[in-house]
């Protein structure tokens, strides 16, 4: 797979405009669609406010690496971070039909992204997010 972006930025959703900034100009360089560029922006980003969320709890001294990946198939994003190991079991949205602010973000990625898969890094604190996206050509 070739890089698309590569990204490195503070856990603080004053990152997050820059962020989709870069995400949106990587996908015009790489001829997406404006729909395609827009449905990962999403998942991005919500991806993006949970971990800084609930990863890092609101510490802005974090940190989280964004990669995107780009095959003739499908787009992975690979979205890491360095806070305490996530209980993985714990990972999922709230109910549609509780209706309040909050609590979609994963059911969205789920939506966009063909799959999401979550693990710890390896001998070290940290997550990471792969979100994949077939292009079906």
């Amino acid at each position: 797979m070739a890089q698309v972006l590569a990204l490195r930025f503070a856990a603080d959703p004053a990152e997050l405009k820059r962020m989709r900034e870069q995400v949106r100009e990587a996908g015009r360089a790489s001829g997406w669609s404006d729909k395609l560029t827009g449905e990962l922006l999403i998942a991005i980003n919500e991806a993006c406010a949970n971990i800084i969320e609930h990863a890092y709890g609101r510490d802005r001294s974090g940190e989280i690496v964004l990669e995107i990946l780009n095959n003739e198939n499908e787009i992975e994003v690979v979205l890491t971070d360095f806070a305490a190991p996530m209980d993985l079991g714990r990972v999922h949205g709230r109910a549609l039909d509780d209706v309040r602010p909050g609590g979609l973000g994963t059911h969205f990625m789920n939506e966009i992204m063909d799959r999401c898969v979550y693990a710890h890094l390896a001998g070290r604190a940290g997550n990471v997010l792969r979100m994949r996206k077939n292009l079906g050509r």
